[in-house]
C-alpha cells in the first residue's frame, strides 16, 4: 500500500506542473539500440518504429510551426523507460506517443493476425492486452538494477499490474480521444484493419504527466504487413495518418 501511495503521490504531483509555453508533442520510437523490439523476416522493430516516427514528426514540424516536436531518440539508440517519461515530463510535453510494431506470442512465424491497435494507460485483464503489455515492458530487463529502479516491478508478473487499477488518470479522455483519432485514419487513410483502441498497464505511459498513447502499427512477423511497414509509401501512409490524427486532436 505504501507502494501505491507513492505512485499515486507521484502522478498528482506531476498533473499539477502546467505547460505555459507553446504546444509540445514528444514522439517516442519504441526500442532501439541493443533492444531490437520485436524480430521479422525482414526486419527489426526498432527500425520500423524510428522510420514512422521520424516522419510523422516531420509533419508536424513542417505544417504546425506553432507545435515543438521533441524526440525520446532520433538515431538507432538505447532509451530506458522511465527516460522517455522524464524526457516528456522535463519538456512539459501536451502529448506523448510511443510508436510501436505488434507481434504474435514468441513471434510465431508467418502469423495470421493483422491490424493497427493503440492503447492508453489502464489495465483491463483481458488477456491479449496484458500479453502485449509484458511484451514492451519486458526491455527493463536490459537495464541494470531494474528492479531496485522500478520498485520490484515484474514485468512477466500478472500482480505487478494491479498498481495500475489504483491510478487514476485525469488525461484519460484525452488520451482515448486521440487513440480513436489515430485508429480511424490507419482504417481511412492507409486502408489498415482496425482493431480498436484498448487499455494496458504500459511502463512507458506510466509515469507520463499528460495525456498519452502508444500505437502499434502492425504485425512484423505478419509477412504482407512487415513489407507494407518497410516501403515508402507504408511508412508515408502510417506517418500520415498519425499526423492526420495529431492535427485534428491539436484543433
Amino acid at each position: 500500500m505504501k507502494r501505491a501511495l507513492t505512485y499515486i503521490v507521484l502522478v498528482f504531483s506531476l498533473l499539477m506542473t502546467g505547460n505555459a509555453s507553446a504546444y509540445t508533442l514528444v514522439i517516442d520510437p519504441g526500442h532501439g539500440g541493443k533492444d531490437a523490439g520485436a524480430l521479422g523476416f525482414i526486419s527489426k522493430e526498432k527500425d520500423i518504429n524510428l522510420a514512422i516516427a521520424l516522419e510523422f514528426g516531420r509533419l508536424v514540424e513542417q505544417n504546425c510551426p506553432d507545435v515543438k516536436v521533441v524526440y525520446t531518440r532520433k538515431t538507432d539508440t538505447f532509451i530506458e523507460l522511465d527516460e522517455r517519461a522524464r524526457i516528456a515530463n522535463r519538456n512539459k510535453a501536451d502529448l506523448f506517443v510511443s510508436i510501436h510494431t505488434n507481434s504474435t506470442a514468441a513471434g510465431k512465424a508467418g502469423t495470421t493476425a493483422r491490424g493497427t491497435e493503440t492503447y492508453t494507460l489502464g489495465m483491463h485483464r483481458a488477456a491479449d492486452n496484458l500479453a502485449v503489455a509484458k511484451r514492451e515492458n519486458s526491455v527493463i530487463t536490459l537495464e541494470a538494477n531494474y528492479e531496485e529502479k522500478y520498485e520490484g516491478f515484474d514485468p512477466k508478473s500478472s500482480e505487478s499490474y494491479i498498481i495500475f487499477e489504483l491510478m487514476q488518470d485525469e488525461h484519460m479522455k484525452q488520451s482515448v480521444k486521440f487513440a480513436g483519432l489515430v485508429q480511424q485514419q490507419f482504417a481511412t487513410h492507409a486502408g489498415r484493419v482496425n482493431k480498436g483502441v484498448f487499455q494496458a498497464g504500459f511502463l512507458v505511459l506510466r509515469n507520463t504527466s499528460m495525456p498519452s498513447a502508444l500505437i502499434e502499427l502492425g504485425y512484423i512477423n505478419n509477412r504482407q504487413e512487415e513489407q507494407f511497414l518497410n516501403t515508402k509509401d507504408g511508412i508515408a501512409k502510417m506517418s500520415r495518418s498519425i499526423f492526420n490524427a495529431f492535427k485534428s486532436y491539436y484543433k
